[in-house]
């Protein structure tokens, strides 16, 4: 079994504090008073761990023993095939969760590896268990999450499902450029931290397939590409495609 993520409970780290974060109003705290914070402070946080880029936090397999808010970074969550092939099932980013996957049978069942340096707050999860039923809006704003957890798995089928390889595209992009928007960054402008591939198996598409899509929406002037690196120049184009296919 891989140790890592458990030594690093024990490095020694500054303490981290919930309630002067500056993702706490989307993070797990949010929602808390003065009070429930300072709590939180003392006990939901044991240290911050970074992950370089390409390592992984956990693996199918582990040991669960904790959850983790992504603070600084990204994160890619995939399966593997027993003959190697990885599907990937989700990009995550700063005040996100991993290692939801692990609460039922107390292992982890997917692989999460850092696509560029990261930080990840590590939240024990016995701990938080019992935090929890102390604080019960901490409990009702996880719930919360992990019905977004859900919703979002549902329309990952809906994409997979329906969708054709535009709709696919726009879809994952809007939504990138939401959530980037939520945090803080520009909604016009991004840096893809995952690579064609990564995008075509979260997409179910071939990476040639994302290739020419992404070449076809620059070319109708819904996007300008080069590299990584996308300035999305029609937001409301890439809508009237999504909106086109539910009519």
């Amino acid at each position: 079994m891989d140790q890592r993520v458990f030594k690093a409970l024990h490095l020694p780290h500054g303490a981290v504090v919930c309630s002067s974060c500056h993702l706490r109003d989307i993070c797990l705290p949010v929602g808390l008073n003065k009070a429930e914070l300072d709590h939180v402070d003392q006990r939901l946080v044991t240290v911050r761990h970074k992950v370089p880029r390409g390592e992984k936090l956990f693996q199918a397999g582990d040991r669960f023993e904790a959850i983790y808010a992504v603070w600084t970074g990204f994160f890619k969550t995939s399966v593997s095939s027993q003959a190697g092939r990885e599907q990937v099932t989700g990009f995550q980013m700063g005040a996100e969760l991993i290692g939801l996957d692990g609460i039922g049978t107390r292992r982890h069942e997917v692989d999460a590896e850092a696509l560029e340096d990261s930080q990840v707050c590590v939240i024990p999860y016995n701990e938080f268990e019992a935090l929890s039923h102390e604080i019960n809006s901490l409990q009702k704003q996880f719930h919360r999450m992990m019905s977004r957890e859900i919703v979002r798995n549902h329309g990952v089928m809906l994409l997979l499902g329906s969708m054709h390889a535009e709709e696919r595209l726009a879809a994952f992009l809007l939504n990138l450029t939401n959530r980037l928007q939520t945090r803080g960054f520009s909604s016009s402008s991004i840096v893809l931290r995952m690579s064609r591939e990564e995008i075509g198996s979260y997409l179910g598409l071939k990476l040639e397939t994302v290739s020419r899509t992404f070449s076809r929406f620059q070319a109708n002037g819904l996007l300008f590409v080069r590299h990584r690196q996308i300035q999305v120049t029609d937001p409301v184009g890439l809508q009237q495609l999504l909106d086109r296919e539910t009519v």
